[in-house]
This record gives C-alpha cells, structure tokens and sequence, in this order.
C-alpha cells in the first residue's frame, strides 16, 4: 500500500466513543480556539477583501461564512474563514511540522459538515483525522527545508489534510480518500515571500489550502482520480516542496497515537518561533523588575530553522513597517512584551510599532543561533534571553517549552479566556456562552448549525488601530 493508502485506511477508524478522554478535550477545546481566533480574524482589514468576494455569490445550501448573513457555497466559506483565522497568527500549531493545522482542517471541516448536515460527531471524527494527515505530511516535509526553498508548510501540507477532513464528511471509502489526497497533493501551494514586504498572503495560504481541500474531496467523490503514490512518489509532493524530505513519518507509528495530541495553542499573536522569546522576556522582566530605561542590549537565541521568519534579515526585524513584518519579528516580540508586559491581539497593532520606547528597544536588540539551541529541532524549540543592563548585570534565561505546547499547556479557564476576550464586540455575551456550550456538546449534536450560525451573526467591523496594516 503506498502512503496516502495507509493514510485512508487509518483514518476510517477514528471513532469519537473509542478516543482517549484527553484526546477527545484536546479536539474540543482546539475547536473552541480556534473559532475564537476566526471570529477575531474576521475583522482584520485582510478579511474584508475576502469578504466582499465571497459574499457575491450565495448559496443557500451552503456553509457560512464570517460576517456574511447569507450562506455561500462551502469552498468559498472555507477560503474566507480559513484566512480570517490565520491573521492574528493565534491560531494552533506544531513543532515537528511547524504548521498551523486548524486553520486548514476545521473550516474546511466545518464549512462541508453545515452543508451536508453532519452530526457534530462526525465533524469532530473529521477534524482529528485532517489533524492526523496534515501533521503526517508536515513532519515528512521537513519544515526548515520547505521554508529554505521559499514554501509555506501550513500551505502545502495543509490542503491535504482539509480534503482528508472533507472526504470522511463525504463518506468516502479508503479508495476514495486517497484520491482525495491526491488530488489536494497537485493543488498544494504556497509562497513565503509576503515576507519581503509585510503584506497579506501568508493568510490566504490557509483559506487556499482550506478551499483546495474542500474542491480536492468534491472531485473525489464525483469519480475523480489521482496517483497513488501523490505523496511519496518520485515526482509527488515531497519530492516538489523539499530538498530533504522524511517519507517514512508519513506512517510511522501510525495507528498507536493521535498527531492531535502534539498540537499546541498560542497565546502571543506572532509567529511561534517567538513565543518563547515573549515568555523568557516577560519572566526576566517580572523576577528582576526590568524597565526598557535599564536595558543596553537584549540577545534572542532563535532557532535556525525559524531564524528566516523571524530574525533574518535583522535590519528589517528592527523595523517592521506593518503588522505582518511586526508579527515574524523577533525583535518586535521581545520589545513589545517587555514595554507592554503582554503580547496579544492589542500589543500587536499600529501605535506598538510606532512606539519610540518599542523602536528604540528593537534598536538594541541582536539575534543569534547555537548548536545547542538546534540539536533537537524540529522536535523541540527552546529559546534563550540574554538581557544586559546599564548596570553591568546580565540576565539570562532559557525557556525549553513555550507557553501553550503540551507539555506547557494553557488552563482551560485561559482558554476560554482568550475566546471571550477575541470575540468581545464581534458576538454578544449570549452568543459567547452559547458557543462555548455548542462545541462542548458537539459530541452529542444532531448537526453544527448552531456552531456555525453564529458566524454569519459576528460583525465584521476593523479595529481602527489596525486598519491598513
């Protein structure tokens, strides 16, 4: 059997009553976070455009789609929601594959599951098999490679595992499921080079890749066919987005865990490679009372796999120009959190990269790489804080787990703190706490109307801080 084979055949037996009970509360409260980012995302200025073609054309058996009234047809709702999601960089990510799973795999899930009528059960048992392929061809990327050779993995491996989602929610055999990754294999696409400019499509990677997917399952179940050796084959996607790809973790291990379980949630809105920069910043700051004024120079250990998005080249990191190039600047994210003493939504905004007190921060700020850091990358991604102060001290931290990875994971009552916090303004308290009681009861509902409902009521409304950035 060839590796998308094995892949269907795994995935057709993922069965809701037979998961772990952890593992169940992972994919909920993961459901949970991210339609909190997604209803925050949806009034992004990058959302708008989005937006406006979307809302073109209707379809009333279709899926909804932030901020619009009336349903859309689903592929078009999952590209609107999927780049909603991914513009406040809060939404859920891995290591090993340094991708963004939710943002692809649940509107892609989601948008197919409203219009067929799927019971919130099968909605879940697709979204933990999306997360199980994505996260598989993630791993078997290599992502320091895909992003050497200008490739955005969340993109790429992404609209694999959102067709695998939305083939389970066709009911597809395990003959038409690899078609289906297939099919979303040739459609796999996605450019970093919005990191030139500061701009806006590395957003749409993940509404793209969650639109594909959706296309990728409609062929499938229509009679379309693909290779079948799509993934691992001579001339397929590994061979196409990597230089030194890993095809055997496609199915290794398959069948003994569930990749969902790796996945972390974020609680700063920037690129994860920073995340741990923030979190070393602030337990600096906060043990040692740390004011910028007493700051001569910072050092940020980065990864070298992450040095591209974040570090590199460090002129720009010192001096994003808009949002996007604030949120892969390392040097942003150690000044903000410092200045600020928070990393969220807010501090990621116009007047923060205005900020004299930011700027002249980032000014003394250097970014370095060590062996030491990279020896177990991709698996683990410490970072070091190096804070030397006008008083000749230097401190000095590393922060193995960042806030949010399993193995640090965020409370639930913090959780559900940063949905409400998101969607404050967008939905009303009743609209917050109904959401928060449908994922839960998801398990056990008839459909995910009620889930989905609420979306088509949220304002699409920009914050004034952050329009045209």
């Amino acid at each position: 059997m060839t590796a998308s084979e094995q892949l269907a055949e795994a995935v057709l037996t993922v069965h809701w009553d037979a998961l772990p009970a952890a593992t169940r509360q992972t994919t909920l409260d993961l459901c949970l976070d991210l339609l909190g980012v997604l209803i925050r995302g949806g009034a992004e200025p990058s959302s708008g455009p989005v937006r406006q073609v979307a809302a073109a054309d209707r379809a009333p058996n279709g899926a909804s789609g932030i901020g619009i009234r009336d349903r859309v047809p689903t592929a078009t709702a999952a590209l609107l929601n999927g780049t909603a999601a991914h513009a406040l960089e809060l939404d859920d990510v891995t290591r090993a594959s340094s991708l963004h799973p939710g943002v692809v795999v649940i509107p892609a899930a989601l948008a197919v599951a409203e219009a067929r009528g799927s019971s919130g059960r099968e909605f879940l048992e697709a979204v933990i098999a999306g997360y199980e392929v994505v996260i598989r061809v993630g791993n078997a990327l290599d992502p320091a490679s895909a992003y050497a050779r200008g490739f955005h993995p969340t993109g790429v491996a992404g609209v694999i595992g959102a067709a695998t989602a939305v083939g389970l929610l066709l009911k597809l055999d395990s003959t038409g499921l690899a078609n289906t990754m297939a099919i979303a294999a040739t459609m796999a696409s996605g450019s970093l080079e919005y990191l030139s400019d500061g701009t806006w499509t590395k957003r749409l990677n993940a509404g793209w890749a969650a639109h594909a997917g959706v296309l990728a399952g409609e062929l499938a179940a229509a009679g379309f066919r693909g290779p079948r050796t799509s993934l691992e084959g001579p001339l397929g996607l590994l061979h196409a987005f990597s230089d030194k790809a890993i095809p055997e973790t496609l199915t290794a291990g398959l069948g003994s865990s569930y990749a969902i379980e790796t996945v972390a949630i974020k609680p700063y809105a920037c690129c994860r490679y920073s995340h741990g920069l923030i979190d070393g910043m602030l337990e600096l700051a906060a043990a040692h009372r740390v004011t910028p004024e007493q700051v001569r120079r910072v050092g940020l250990g980065v990864l070298s796999g992450g040095a591209l998005l974040v570090a590199e080249p460090i002129e720009q990191k010192r001096s994003p120009r808009t949002l996007v190039e604030a949120q892969f600047s390392a040097p942003f994210a150690a000044a903000v959190a410092l200045v600020h003493g928070a990393a969220g939504v807010d501090q990621f905004s116009r007047s923060a990269i205005d900020d004299p007190v930011v700027q002249a921060l980032m000014a003394r700020t250097d970014c370095f790489t060590s062996p030491d850091l990279d020896k177990d990358y991709p698996n683990r991604w410490p970072a070091e804080v190096r804070i030397e102060l006008a008083d000749g001290r230097t401190l000095q931290t590393r922060v193995e787990f960042a806030s949010g990875e399993p193995e640090n994971p965020i409370p639930r009552g913090a959780l559900e703190g940063k949905f409400r916090a998101l969607t404050t303004g967008l939905i009303d308290t009743d609209a917050q706490t109904s959401l928060v009681r449908e994922v839960e009861e998801l398990p056990t509902s008839e459909s995910v109307e009620a889930v989905a409902a609420i979306l088509r009521r949220a304002s699409p409304e920009p914050a004034a801080d952050r329009v045209g950035h």
